[in-house]
């Protein structure tokens, strides 16, 4: 009997270590396929998987507290930037992504800074910085070290300065396909 299991384990090992891996095996008509299909979904929502579609550009929320040069490189390793705001309508927009998912408002970063120069406040991804949605007596640049934005600040949800070695949720931005 120890013969025979030992015989049928011998086998079972070496039919698995010579089968093709599933990966490997995928014919050039599945990749075709996969590649229409992602092809369909780009233009059909404008976005892909996880990032929601706000007045024509692609913008994602990432739950991961990270610094704010580490939630700039995150968003670059997706294609994007820290978000930038235009208006009012997308604000509210970012904040009811950011309530659908986390169910409450929260701080988080976005792309602008004023790390180069003092009061002179940049989108990361190079845009024009022309909405403005600071809190009353921000920017502050308290303790003289405050170079970086984030949103849903206070009780009026508002923009602030923050220490940008702070760890925070962000939101990114990228262009829609």
């Amino acid at each position: 009997m120890k013969m025979l299991t030992v015989a049928a384990l011998m086998c079972t090992i070496m039919a698995l270590t010579t089968a093709d891996d599933p990966a490997e095996a995928k014919s050039e008509n599945d990749q075709t396929l996969s590649s229409v299909e992602t092809d369909l979904v780009k233009r059909t929502y404008g976005c892909s998987y996880r990032w929601k579609r706000i007045y024509g550009r692609c913008f994602r929320y990432v739950a991961r507290p990270l610094r704010w040069a580490q939630a700039e490189k995150n968003c670059q390793s997706m294609g994007g930037n820290l978000a930038s705001v235009h208006s009012d309508q997308e604000y509210r927009k970012i904040q009811t992504l950011i309530v659908h998912i986390c169910h409450r408002y929260r701080e988080i970063w976005l792309g602008g800074h004023d790390g180069e120069e003092e009061r002179a406040w940049l989108w990361s991804n190079g845009r024009r910085f022309n909405y403005r949605n600071w809190c009353r007596g921000e920017p502050n640049n308290n303790r003289g070290s405050q170079h970086c934005l984030q949103m849903n600040y206070s009780v009026r949800r508002c923009w602030d300065d923050d220490h940008c070695y702070k760890r925070k949720p962000s939101v990114c931005v990228k262009r829609c396909y």
